[in-house]
């Protein structure tokens, strides 16, 4: 019996992201996937939702960036602060904010086709450098992120971010254009 998943992102730039990338990707394995930002709700009803979901048996996954925090340990140790019904398993850290995932997913000829360039990791990217790097042909981040969504290749971004890589492997995502065609 397939369940429902809900995946708790921190704002609007996560909700593009998961939803255009991650979605697709994880919905053959649910009835149904959600995608709600959590940012701006009450962090006590955020605890409340999180221990309904528990519950009703339906699974989650909790996203947040690293943000200052020196380590996965340390930011999972405020979530479990500002959260008591958070399940740790279902708690995964972006690092260091999601325009690093955005950025590693860009292949080699889109790198060249923008004029960006080529990092062998994004893991120290943050969104002040990912804005810093936007080309001047982009009237908004928001353009520039749509544009980088149309060719993202999750493979790419597992080489290049620790912790998409992480995400990638965790939950067992395929990226179609990856794999082997099928013999006919």
């Amino acid at each position: 019996m397939k369940k429902r998943l809900f995946i708790l992102v921190e704002g609007e730039d996560d909700v593009r992201f998961f939803g255009r990338i991650i979605k697709p990707l994880i919905v053959p394995q649910y009835d149904s996937v959600e995608i709600l930002p959590y940012a701006c709700i009450k962090r006590f009803k955020v605890n409340n939702f999180l221990k309904s979901l528990a519950e009703m048996k339906n699974d989650y996954i909790f996203v947040a960036d690293i943000d200052t925090e020196r380590s996965v340990r340390d930011k999972k140790q405020l979530l479990y602060h500002w959260f008591s019904n958070i399940n740790g398993g279902s708690i995964v850290i972006v690092i260091m904010e999601i325009e690093s995932w955005y950025y590693a997913g860009l292949t080699v000829e889109t790198l060249q086709k923008l004029g960006l360039p080529s990092l062998p990791s994004t893991d120290g990217l943050t969104k002040e450098d990912f804005n810093a790097l936007i080309p001047s042909t982009y009237d908004s981040r928001i353009d520039f992120m749509f544009e980088i969504l149309k060719s993202f290749s999750p493979v790419t971004a597992a080489r290049h971010n620790r912790s998409f890589k992480f995400f990638f492997e965790r939950y067992h995502l395929e990226d179609p254009a990856a794999l082997p065609p099928v013999p006919p």
